[in-house]
């Protein structure tokens, strides 16, 4: 590409024009790579347009709340898209997850919402409404410079061998499967520490190269080869994560591929999103039989590799049904989903009836940081969200230590400080991830810098955490994942 002006380029010779043949127009700047934000606008708008036809709550105020809600969470990824950014869409994809937890549950009316009344549902969308303009605000606000360290700039895996990263996927899935049948056989074997490292790193690896393999494959510089390994593996990992009856960790690989392609594409995959949805939608569906088959009536059934045809075949049996007047499987995915009831809890009883935590989840922080090793009686990672379920009288001390209810920091933030904690808590985040998109905008992929982001995407899907647990997880996978190559480097040079 020429570094000159453009009315300073050379051009290339072309035939004069005649009057049978018109002069050529250049092409209209852009308009080819817009393609993605034509396409992401007429998503939402149809969606807009749709939800507002079916809409059947009580209050039209809320309708229009819902609408801005769900508007405001698109904002980031259209400006991404009108811009043609070649950075990874980190914010955009931070704030698009309050869509689906916030604003469609709201406008497909979540059965829960019928426990709440309009004023207390109102002050909710308020909340949720004052923390997506807050971060869209302190990310368009926030200045910065690219780094320019090595930190930022030097590859710590040349491209050379970046294509063997489609290969890291069968380590995760080695992994993967014999800690998922032959757990106990494992780690007995040992010590209590090395569980969590393990899994930190393996899962760290396969984040990594989920990403940068579907990017690649965006950009169109991946091998056939490499993309059936990896098409395999991907299957694998998902069938061996989802066989626990959390599709949590399965599902978010499946949107960083997807991501991963759009951001080094700038098209939407139709056909894989064809095929995803639907089949997450009839598992979601059929998990609450599974569970109750498996955890309830079978306690303690421990599956076996040799059971999974089976296994998969009832679970999309029970997928599948559908009882007189049940919601299609795709509405009972967007409620499950949901954070916005969450949020109406909280909202309903604080401060009236419990006053605000005025910061007492986010002191569990900075223990959060230090190794187990050196505190062998450190509180748990969940320790923050089990607070705010005893707090709300969402479960008991005994059940807190079998389950878990994910609360998520918008909710988390309001049982603190309130509307004032909501709009902090957007502000953080679109302030750091507006510095870090900026620190790495000169990073290679494949630098320490690039690293980070990939896994900064991984966790803006962890819409459920508290702010304690995203943080100490977020901290033990970079351990885990950008002090794997230093280490190589260290020692093979």
């Amino acid at each position: 590409m020429s570094d000159l002006p453009p009315e300073e380029a050379p051009s290339t010779p072309t035939t004069p024009p005649t009057a049978t043949t018109p002069p050529q127009q250049p092409a209209r700047p852009g308009a080819t790579r817009n393609r993605l934000f034509r396409v992401a606008m007429g998503m939402v708008a149809g969606l807009c347009v749709y939800y507002a036809y079916v809409w059947e709550g009580r209050d039209t105020s809320q309708l229009y709340q819902g609408l801005v809600m769900f508007v405001l969470a698109a904002v980031p990824t259209l400006q991404w898209a009108y811009r043609a950014e070649t950075t990874f869409p980190l914010m955009e994809a931070f704030l698009l997850t309050s869509a689906n937890t916030y604003a469609l549950p709201l406008l497909t009316g979540h059965e829960s919402l019928q426990l709440y009344p309009d004023t207390v549902i109102s002050t909710t969308a308020n909340a949720v409404i004052v923390y997506e303009l807050c971060a869209i605000l302190a990310y368009n606000l926030t200045p910065g410079r690219p780094g320019r360290k090595e930190f930022w700039t030097a590859e710590v895996i040349s491209e050379e061998y970046s294509r063997f990263l489609s290969y890291g996927m069968t380590a995760t899935n080695v992994y993967t499967f014999a800690t998922t049948f032959f757990y106990d056989e494992i780690f007995s074997r040992l010590p209590r520490e090395s569980e969590g490292i393990l899994r930190a790193v393996f899962f760290g690896l396969s984040i990594i190269c989920t990403f940068i393999t579907c990017r690649r494959w965006g950009q169109g510089t991946i091998r056939r080869q490499e993309k059936n390994i990896f098409l395999v593996n991907l299957v694998l990992l998902f069938v061996f994560l989802a066989s626990s009856l959390y599709l949590i960790s399965g599902l978010s690989i499946i949107t960083l591929a997807l991501l991963g392609y759009i951001s080094g594409s700038h098209k939407v995959p139709w056909l894989p999103l064809a095929v995803v949805i639907p089949v997450i939608s009839v598992l979601h569906h059929g998990k609450s039989q599974m569970r109750d088959y498996y955890w309830t009536e079978n306690p303690g059934h421990v599956l076996r590799f040799t059971e999974l045809p089976s296994f998969y075949v009832q679970w999309f049996r029970f997928g599948l049904q559908r009882e007189e007047g049940e919601k299609h499987a795709t509405a009972k995915l967007l409620e499950r989903t949901s954070l916005f009831h969450i949020l109406c809890l909280v909202v309903s009883q604080t401060p009236e009836r419990q006053p605000y935590l005025y910061g007492d989840t986010y002191r569990q922080i900075p223990g959060q940081f230090i190794p187990r090793f050196f505190w062998p009686d450190k509180p748990g990672a969940q320790v923050s969200t089990n607070r705010l379920s005893l707090y709300y009288g969402l479960q008991t001390e005994e059940d807190t230590k079998s389950t878990s209810i994910g609360f998520g920091m918008v909710s988390e933030a309001f049982a603190n400080f309130g509307f004032l904690g909501v709009g902090l808590i957007g502000g953080f985040f679109g302030f750091a991830f507006k510095k870090v998109s900026v620190w790495t905008r000169l990073s290679p992929m494949l630098s320490y810098g690039g690293l980070l982001l990939v896994l900064l995407m991984a966790w803006s899907f962890q819409t459920e955490l508290t702010l304690s647990v995203w943080l100490s997880s977020l901290f033990q996978a970079c351990v885990a994942v950008l002090g794997t190559p230093f280490v190589l480097r260290k020692v093979l040079g």
